[in-house]
């Protein structure tokens, strides 16, 4: 019997190791990838007869929104199958944490991993700008945006998902090892990837790298002066990417400016209204798994939101019609009403506490990795903010990635309360 407990385990870590390449190139093995770590956990537990892990906060919290999403598509007559196989990613972080990444040399062989892909995305994002297309052949995308390695505009949320584990522990290492000399090099570390990033020209994945840089210099105080100089030299990249980078400027500066002036009338305004009105018509149950994309072209929903003060206008139109709500908070609600907006905000709360357990300013700068994939959940998990679907990769991939890997660096509770006790 424990002979093949190791051989699944050493299966399901052989698994999770590509998981960033395959995030970026094969979709579909990235899904099986994670299903089948899953099943493979379920079988171990079942073998055991360890179901400790479901007394965790976040694991109730994640269980609960299951079955309301559930509940929701059993009534709303569709996406019943999907819904529930949507226990599968909470399956998957539980694996992570307990199973397959608490080991730390398995850790840090995932962070080199993660390391290496982002040194690549900045790679091939240099290589597009400069040369005008990819390795494969692709120019830029029609709005402007860097593909970097790829064949869709998806390099600027990959970059930071791996750059945050894989990276930035190198500079918080670097600062704190090598003195002044160590703080340049960690300063031109982080400046290369606000530069690739401005370039990438994506505006929620730059504002989301400059969160977390925020958050690290609050914690690492060598690096303060360091994220202070990179952020003020960024702002000066992007007020050069007229001359650099037209196309940059115009997505990152003008574009977002006219978006922000006339949310309502935006096109990611007329999405949040319209799973406003949805979420308004269903607050309990929502739409069922799914719902938004099902009901999206319904004229039932062709409307404002009054008590937003936004009244009908375009917004009467087929307009504001999409796959997803881009945001993950309206996304369950579309699908689960207010009931699972709650839970999943109760889900990312509980992550977040028992992720940063024990980070403090002391402590963090000796453990980089782990206040990094503590400050990646807090950049994926912010509620304002536009984001790809839950529902798919590769977006599901690196969100569950990143919160069973930060679960797994947390040590327990006893270790915590002894060093507390040293101190």
């Amino acid at each position: 019997m424990q002979q093949v407990e190791q051989w699944m385990r050493r299966i399901a870590t052989g698994l999770v190791m590509p998981m960033p390449l395959l995030l970026l190139y094969a979709l579909a093995p990235a899904e099986i990838v994670m299903t089948t770590v899953a099943v493979l956990f379920a079988v171990r537990c079942l073998l055991r007869r360890e179901w400790g892990w479901l007394r965790q906060g976040w694991v109730v919290a994640g269980g609960l929104l299951w079955a309301q999403i559930v509940l929701a598509s059993v009534l709303a007559g569709h996406g019943v199958v999907q819904a529930a196989a949507f226990v599968r990613y909470f399956v998957f972080v539980a694996a992570l944490q307990g199973w397959v990444l608490p080991d730390p040399r398995t850790r840090r062989v995932l962070g080199q991993v993660y390391g290496a892909v982002a040194v690549w995305l900045v790679v091939g994002c240099w290589q597009q700008y400069l040369c005008g297309r990819n390795f494969m052949g692709y120019g830029r995308w029609e709005d402007g945006a860097l593909l970097g390695p790829l064949w869709a505009p998806r390099a600027g949320h990959a970059l930071v998902m791996t750059a945050l584990p894989g990276l930035f522990p190198l500079a918080i290492g670097l600062a704190r090892r090598e003195g002044t000399r160590g703080r340049i090099m960690a300063g031109a570390l982080l400046l290369g990837l606000v530069v690739t990033m401005v370039l990438i020209a994506q505006r929620m994945p730059l504002l989301r790298l400059l969160l977390a840089m925020g958050l690290c210099g609050l914690l690492v105080s060598r690096l303060r002066a360091v994220v202070g100089a990179t952020i003020v030299l960024g702002v000066g990249a992007v007020a050069l990417s007229p001359l650099l980078a037209p196309q940059a400027y115009h997505k990152l500066v003008l574009n977002f400016i006219a978006h922000m002036q006339g949310f309502a009338d935006s096109p990611y305004g007329m999405l949040f209204i319209r799973a406003g009105v949805m979420i308004g018509r269903h607050p309990w149950l929502g739409l069922g798994f799914d719902g938004f994309r099902h009901a999206c072209p319904d004229p039932a929903y062709f409307h404002g939101l009054p008590w937003l003060g936004v009244s009908e206008g375009v917004h009467g139109a087929a307009v504001g019609c999409n796959l997803h709500p881009h945001n993950f908070y309206l996304l369950m609600g579309t699908m689960g009403g207010v009931p699972a907006m709650v839970l999943f905000a109760a889900f990312a709360a509980c992550v977040l506490a028992r992720a940063w357990r024990g980070l403090t300013a002391a402590t963090a700068p000796c453990e980089p990795q782990r206040l990094m994939l503590a400050v990646a959940c807090v950049v994926v998990l912010w509620p304002l903010q536009s984001t790809s679907s839950l529902l798919t990769q590769p977006t599901a991939g690196w969100l569950f990635m990143a919160i069973g890997w930060a679960l797994a660096c947390v040590p327990p509770a006893s270790h915590l309360q002894s060093v507390r006790g040293r101190d």
